[in-house]
């Protein structure tokens, strides 16, 4: 029988402390040095700021300038007669916040009418793109003979200018047109009322939907076939593969499309001024409200709603990226990875005793 035993001249090493050598043999090579990683934080750090630059100049001049000029815009008002002169005067007065309590005092009417129409466009349109995209990307990702004819008028609308949409929709819309013709019913889509609200949410759902579609198709497209494998072997049905393993690996890129629109809708104008017509109070958006601003060249007025409009969008952005910053990015911001320092335990020589 053997038996290993530790020899008696052997002591034990403490935890972290280097094994004697042996004499007659050469000592062990040392494992290579760690650099300090201050100076590849700080390489790495230089190097993000070089790569980011370009991006933050170029954001700085198409946004962050616009931006002070109208909220500067915004602190004066129109221009008026010169009592001293009688005629109109050259430069705008400054009245400060007057023109931001006019809007929710004299105009809070028609601004709480827009912000509510801006709502219900993003609401229901983001919602029924959403349905209606995902089902598309489903469609286009599925193998069948004619696909590449059908991902190419799926994605026609979508190409199409809104200007022209807008054109080709009130055509549509029109008191004798094919829609009319199709209910069998007299509807006036273009007057103002609830029927030019739902002919907006037709008009924009039809060219934007794919664009939804677009996205999560890409992202259909890196999910593994083995995973549906595995899930048909378990017995997973159609219904229960889509919610327990297309949604959830999907979810991120569909995330980032339901931003993209968002942003989007709120900014809506000109499918509304071109389908249904300016100063509709059923269908006038912010956008559509500020433009009315500076058409009768109140500047100081129409920048103070570009201003609002914008803080909309960014507390609306803000609020994705909170509450789902880490859905948005792939989860790349998820919970921080603790470090295991391993524990040297020093090898102890044994020698076999024969029994």
């Amino acid at each position: 029988m053997a038996d290993t035993a530790i020899p008696p001249d052997t002591a034990p090493q403490e935890p972290g402390t280097a094994a004697p050598r042996r004499p007659g043999r050469p000592p062990a090579p040392e494992g290579p040095r760690r650099r300090p990683r201050s100076r590849a934080t700080a390489g790495t750090g230089r190097l993000a700021a070089l790569l980011v630059s370009p991006t933050l100049l170029v954001l700085s001049i198409v946004v962050l300038y616009p931006t002070l000029m109208a909220l500067d815009e915004s602190l004066y008002g129109p221009k008026g007669l010169d009592p001293k002169t009688g005629f109109i005067s050259d430069t705008e007065p400054f009245v400060g916040l007057k023109n931001y309590t006019d809007i929710f005092t004299q105009a809070g009417d028609r601004f709480w009418n827009a912000f509510w129409n801006t709502t219900f466009f993003t609401v229901v349109t983001v919602s029924l793109e959403t349905v209606i995209g995902v089902a598309m990307a489903i469609v286009m990702h599925r193998a069948f003979r004619g696909r590449s004819l059908v991902r190419a008028s799926i994605l026609v609308p979508w190409a199409i200018p809104t200007a022209i949409s807008g054109l080709l929709w009130k055509w549509i819309f029109n008191a004798d047109g094919i829609a009319n013709v199709l209910l069998g019913h007299q509807v006036l889509w273009t007057a103002d009322g609830f029927s030019a609200k739902i002919a907006v949410v037709i008009a924009d759902v039809w060219k934007t939907a794919p664009f939804i579609g677009l996205l999560v198709l890409a992202g259909l497209q890196v999910i593994p076939k083995e995973v549906y494998e595995a899930a048909r072997l378990d017995g997973a049905s159609a219904l229960q593969q889509f919610w327990r393993i297309t949604l959830p690996l999907v979810k991120p890129a569909l995330m980032v499309a339901v931003l993209f629109r968002c942003l989007d809708a709120l900014r809506m104008f000109d499918l509304p001024y071109i389908l249904i017509g300016a100063q509709k109070g059923s269908v006038e958006t912010l956008s559509m409200l500020a433009q009315n601003e500076a058409s009768n060249v109140r500047f100081g007025p129409a920048s103070a709603y570009a201003v609002l409009l914008f803080l909309y969008v960014f507390l609306i952005a803000l609020a994705f990226v909170r509450l789902l910053g880490a859905d948005l990015i792939g989860g790349a911001g998820g919970t921080k990875k603790r470090r295991s320092r391993a524990v040297r335990v020093p090898r102890r020589r044994v020698r076999e005793v024969t029994a």
